[in-house]
């Protein structure tokens, strides 16, 4: 049997189709995804000053997020466990600041207790 000839219309429709799809599309994508301002200068003015006052804010969790991640990925362990750690850290450091506090208030307390002559227990 004999090989049947290339069909080079075929193939160009296919490449053709091929590369308008692949750029095409992410350019149409660009084009109509509205910016940050545009989409800002749609709110309505609270929701606009309320998104102004928050964005630093905002900004400031993302890069501390950010950071966050990166010192995470410096471990050998996956990156939940370290993330698990970090906020067993965080929190057991939660605890010992409100103990040392209550400790500061209750020292307070019988300081006053002492002062105005009441007896202490």
């Amino acid at each position: 049997m004999a090989r049947q000839p290339t069909n080079w219309r075929l193939w160009t429709k296919v490449l053709v189709g091929g590369i308008a799809i692949s750029v095409g599309g992410p350019y149409l994508t660009l084009k109509l995804t509205p910016s940050e301002e545009e989409i800002r200068s749609r709110y309505n003015p609270d929701l606009l000053k309320k998104s102004i006052e928050g964005r630093e804010e905002r900004q400031q969790e993302f890069d501390d997020f950010v950071t966050r991640l990166k010192e995470y990925s410096k471990s050998d362990k996956p990156i939940w466990v370290v993330v698990k750690e970090d906020e067993e850290k965080r929190k057991k450091a939660i605890m010992a600041a409100a103990k040392v506090q209550q400790m500061e208030a209750d020292t307070q307390r019988e300081q006053m207790r002492r002062e105005a002559g009441l007896e202490t227990k």
